[in-house]
């Protein structure tokens, strides 16, 4: 609980203590001061007046030392918005509706209006408290130092993670918290990821593995050599997703901020004319129709809207984050309930990415080992996970790759890599790489085998050597991903992909995806979802779902970019408006499943809080509704509008 939460909490429970006070105080008064029999010498006399007089003073002064107490600060807001040109604001129709109460005589009415304003005050903050705490969670996770080793010795140094430089060795001992993203160089661990990735069950590291700031390590002592600074860490850019999170409205905020602008201004010039009109004309009574007029103030006071919307977007947020899902507005958050079409990226996204060489196709007269020696040798400066697996092979087998053997690397987006491998042109790529530099791939490595997986063709010289079969893994997950959207009305899932045409059948086919791209270079992904586009409703909003490492264009260019296993990916952080914590693309649904139940929540709010209140309007108006109907309009509709807001946070992960 919040300093502030308590210091109001304490303030309503002392006001609410000095308006019982002068509750029992004004029964006492009412009850035996009528009664007192006054002598009718005149000096008695004269006394027994004051006496009467002093009973009224009494009255007004306990419960207008309950009013400040409790109310005080709404009337000093009031006044303060007033001067800054701010005047139709909660505060402001509070102020009038209470002021205006004590100047027609009743007191307990005005105070208690004001009590239970600041009861819904307390539960609003106890309510934005609890939601921001699931955000607030991910706070937790910047670092308070590093442990660095500098200056040629072992000793290490406790210092700000800001001032730690790429390529330092930091130590993390058991207990801490990784402070900057890097890679293992000595030690073996279990690292707990539930703050960031929302995963229950530790990740084990060993040497080579990279880590990401915000992880805590939980066993062994780790060393680790930073691959970033501070500022570009993964903890730093979430961080700063979070903090901006709340400042991207939906529209549904938008419109409640917009009618609050006008529907303030009305009630309060309709509260006025109620007051005069209705007794110039009619000749009623001047004090029932200003309590009239006041009772109308207090409950067209729109706090249920203005408050509990925005919370629910909040919650909703706060929800998404605990499932390992960081959304970077609420507009966000609103526009996943109208996707309507999903494009997939397929590698990374709906498979693993873990690419390992499933098999050899070399051409006639070309040993296994002189392709795979080839294809590692050309993909080695490249750190494609297809490039990353090549030379993983052939290192495996008890080979090592000499880079002074390699000259004039180039790496051809869409197509593949050529190099100069011991003064002799060498190529390693697509179907499309041996097409434009006019070698003929022959029969030999087209798959004819019925050997599943991309295919990377090599030549040398001129000469086609064969293809290496590169196999990856379908997510676990994957399918119910796909089933999981439909579910929440999704109309049409797509995959996209610069893989053969074979290989993405087969991985569309397992998954239940019927329409597939194949064979795109990064360009030809943009050109397909502008097609799309116009395929959806004018309502309906198109995602697109990526590593967002290569797929940064296509995650700007849709209504809504979600990036895969965002962790450690700059790109996916930048150009994605979603970005999925873990690996699971299931969770594409459970964000959408999160966005309707928001939504629904809001829904449910904006018909109850404007049905009561134009009830009990009409009743106020014709007389029929007191200031305690009045309270219950304003303050117990904001109070209930809260609780049901809060539902948004309870999330399953």
């Amino acid at each position: 609980m919040t300093k502030k939460l308590k210091k109001r909490i304490r303030r309503v429970g002392t006001g609410a203590a000095c308006y019982l006070g002068a509750v029992l105080l004004d029964k006492l008064i009412l009850a035996y001061a009528p009664g007192i029999p006054l002598p009718t010498v005149f000096i008695l006399t004269f006394l027994g007046n004051v006496f009467s007089d002093l009973n009224g003073l009494i009255r007004f002064a306990a419960f207008l030392t309950a009013y400040i107490i409790i109310g005080g600060d709404v009337v000093k807001n009031a006044v303060k918005n007033i001067g800054q040109g701010q005047v139709f604001d909660e505060n402001f129709l509070m102020m009038i509706a209470t002021v205006g109460a004590f100047f027609v005589g009743d007191y307990p009415e005005a105070v208690a209006v004001m009590l239970f304003y600041q009861v819904g005050e307390c539960f609003q903050s106890y309510a934005v408290n609890k939601s921001r705490k699931s955000i607030a969670a991910l706070m937790d996770i910047r670092p308070d130092y590093a442990n660095v080793i500098r200056d040629g010795t072992a000793v290490e140094k406790k210092v700000d993670p800001e001032e730690v430089a790429v390529g330092e060795t930091i130590v993390i001992k058991p207990g801490e918290r990784i402070p900057l993203d890097g890679t293992v160089l000595t030690g073996n661990s279990a690292l707990d990821t539930m703050a960031l990735t929302g995963e229950s069950l530790p990740r084990d590291v060993a040497p080579e593995d990279e880590v990401i700031s915000g992880w805590i390590n939980l066993s062994g002592v780790l060393e680790v050599k930073v691959s970033k600074e501070f500022g570009r860490s993964t903890v730093a850019k979430i961080l700063d997703l979070v903090e901006n999170a709340s400042s991207k409205k939906a529209e549904s905020e938008n419109f409640i901020t917009k009618f609050a602008k006008y529907y303030t201004p009305v009630v309060v010039f309709s509260a006025l004319a109620l007051a005069v009109i209705p007794p110039m004309v009619l000749g009623g009574d001047w004090g029932s129709w200003i309590y009239r007029a006041l009772t109308f103030l207090v409950i067209s006071c729109p706090c249920a809207l203005v408050i509990s919307i925005p919370l629910s977007f909040f919650g909703g947020l706060g929800g998404s984050s605990k499932a390992g899902i960081l959304i970077k507005g609420s507009n966000y958050l609103e526009a996943l309930a109208d996707a309507e079409i999903v494009v997939m990226d397929k590698t990374g996204t709906l498979t693993k990415g873990n690419f390992a060489v499933a098999k050899l196709l070399p051409g006639e007269g070309v040993s296994d080992g002189e392709l795979l020696e080839t294809a590692a040798y050309a993909e080695s400066y490249s750190t494609h996970p297809i490039s990353l697996s090549l030379v993983k092979a052939y290192t495996d087998a008890g080979n090592a790759v000499s880079k002074e053997r390699l000259d004039k690397v180039e790496e051809m987006a869409g197509h593949g890599v050529k190099a100069v491998l011991d003064g002799i042109l060498v190529l390693a790529g697509n179907e499309k790489l041996m097409a434009k530099e006019k070698i003929s791939i022959g029969s030999g490595g087209n798959g004819e085998d019925g050997a599943v997986g991309t295919l990377v063709h090599v030549a040398k010289g001129g000469n086609y050597l064969g293809a290496v079969v590169i196999a990856d893994e379908i997510k676990q997950d994957a399918e119910n991903a796909v089933t999981g959207m439909k579910e929440m009305g999704v109309r049409q899932v797509v995959m996209l992909t610069g893989d053969r045409k074979e290989v993405a059948d087969h991985v569309a086919k397992k998954l239940g995806i019927t329409q597939v791209y194949a064979e795109l270079l990064p360009g030809d992904k943009v050109e397909r979802v502008e097609e799309l586009y116009r395929t959806k409703s004018e309502k309906g909003k198109l995602v697109f779902v990526g590593d967002g490492i290569n797929d940064a264009p296509v995650l700007a260019r849709a209504d809504i970019g979600i990036a895969m296993g965002g962790l450690g990916s700059d790109a996916a952080i930048e150009a994605a408006d979603v970005v999925i914590m873990t690996d699971e693309p299931s969770k594409i649904a459970k964000a959408m499943e999160i966005s309707r139940k928001t939504l629904r929540i809001v829904k449910e709010n904006i018909v109850f809080a404007i049905g009561v209140k134009v009830l009990v309007l009409v009743l106020a108006a014709l007389g029929m509704a007191n200031m305690w109907a009045a309270v219950f309009a304003d303050v117990g509709v904001a109070v209930i509008a809260i609780l049901n807001a809060m539902r948004a946070l309870q999330t399953d992960k």
